[in-house]
């Protein structure tokens, strides 16, 4: 850092980058074929020169996102001292009147992940030990994901990760049931009983078909059934809880903790999944992996179709945090994962399904801003 109080610090400008890209290959699930994806990245730069970087889960609309920030955040953060994150994150929240969420507490995500970069420099620490960690160098990581298809098609899929040396495989399932049922059997065989299978339902079933998939699942030692209904039908979770044995996973589609705190608190959940480029950033989705925590329910990242920022502040959380069972690791290709950065991703870097954490100050990766100019949204 320039030789510059840390207390002096200020803000100088919020650039919010609405980028967008074609898929290298489709992600199929139940909700359809994605061929193009969008986020927004957001650069902070400060008058000592530290520039901080973000990422907000923007799949669609990203100049809606990015007009946002800079319209309604940005004069929010201006001439202040990038350190005061929970303040800043309190500003932001009351740009919009409402019950959190959407657009808002997204492009929040975006801005409080830069600011904890820039927190990160200003340290000269990585943010995983700011976050106060419990000694944590490498992250347990699944891959993501079998893609729903044919039976030949999943086949082929599955046996993609497990040449990549993951020892634990994330698999998307949808109707009809009995096709579900199925595949989650065969793919049971194929993988053998040492891999580590859990399935991604993204909200497919109503309720009886959710327990009778339930039924598979236990029946074929699958680690954990995710988003098997819609995220507002807490009593059905709570119902598909007291009748389905394998552990019920969920959280991607929480914005802040109190979206969480039923599910958690009476132990519907045995893993809550927050997306960090959702979930308000890092600030927020650290307060709801240490609810979690405080009720014996696992932290397992969420990561879909994001970044290498998503994904390398999803790494930092995910070092940090006690009840961490693993992290999401997508294994796509894409230039929001291979060229924003020279990091690798997170497919290419893990080992034996374990990711190392980056230990540069901040988030520890370098931006490669020509390449995000490509990438801008036209």
């Amino acid at each position: 850092m320039p030789d510059t109080n840390a207390a002096d610090v200020k803000i100088v400008d919020v650039i919010a980058h609405p980028l967008t890209q074609t898929l290298p290959r489709p992600t199929v699930t139940s909700w359809g074929r994605y061929t193009e994806v969008s986020i927004v990245l957001v650069e902070i730069r400060t008058d000592a020169g530290l520039v901080g970087v973000g990422e907000a889960l923007a799949r669609f609309s990203p100049k809606a996102y990015a007009e946002l920030i800079e319209t309604s955040l940005k004069p929010r953060l201006i001439g202040q001292n990038p350190t005061d994150i929970t303040q800043h994150w309190r500003t932001m929240r009351r740009a919009l009147s409402g019950r959190a969420g959407g657009m808002l507490i997204e492009a929040i995500a975006g801005v409080d992940i830069a600011l904890w970069d820039i927190t990160g420099k200003m340290a000269n620490l990585p943010i995983f030990r700011l976050l106060g960690g419990v000694g944590r160098t490498q992250v347990p990581v699944y891959a993501a994901s079998v893609n729903w298809g044919s039976d030949e098609f999943m086949d082929g899929e599955l046996d993609r990760y497990l040449e990549k040396g993951f020892p634990r495989v994330k698999v998307k399932i949808a109707n009809p049931v009995r096709d579900a049922c199925r595949r989650i059997e065969r793919l049971r065989k194929r993988a053998g009983d040492n891999i580590e299978l859990c399935v991604d339902a993204n909200w497919a079933y109503a309720l009886e078909e959710a327990v009778e998939v339930g039924r598979a699942l236990t029946a074929n030692g699958y680690v954990w059934f995710e988003e098997p209904l819609r995220p507002e039908d807490e009593q059905g979770y709570e119902q598909l809880h007291r009748q389905c044995v394998t552990p019920l996973a969920a959280g991607e589609s929480n914005y802040t903790l109190d979206q969480a705190m039923r599910l958690v608190s009476n132990r519907t959940l045995s893993y809550l999944q927050p997306d960090v480029a959702r979930s308000g950033g890092i600030t927020e989705t650290r307060r709801m992996a240490e609810f979690a925590a405080a009720y014996d329910v696992s932290y397992a990242p969420h990561i879909g179709m994001s970044g290498i920022v998503c994904e390398t502040a999803s790494l930092h959380l995910a070092a940090a945090m006690p009840n961490l069972r693993a992290m999401e690791c997508e294994t796509d290709s894409s230039p929001f994962k291979t060229a924003i950065t020279g990091a690798a991703p997170g497919a290419d870097r893990q080992k034996n399904g374990y990711l190392p954490v980056p230990t540069g100050p901040g988030l520890g990766i370098e931006v490669d801003w020509d390449a995000v100019a490509r990438l801008r949204t036209s």
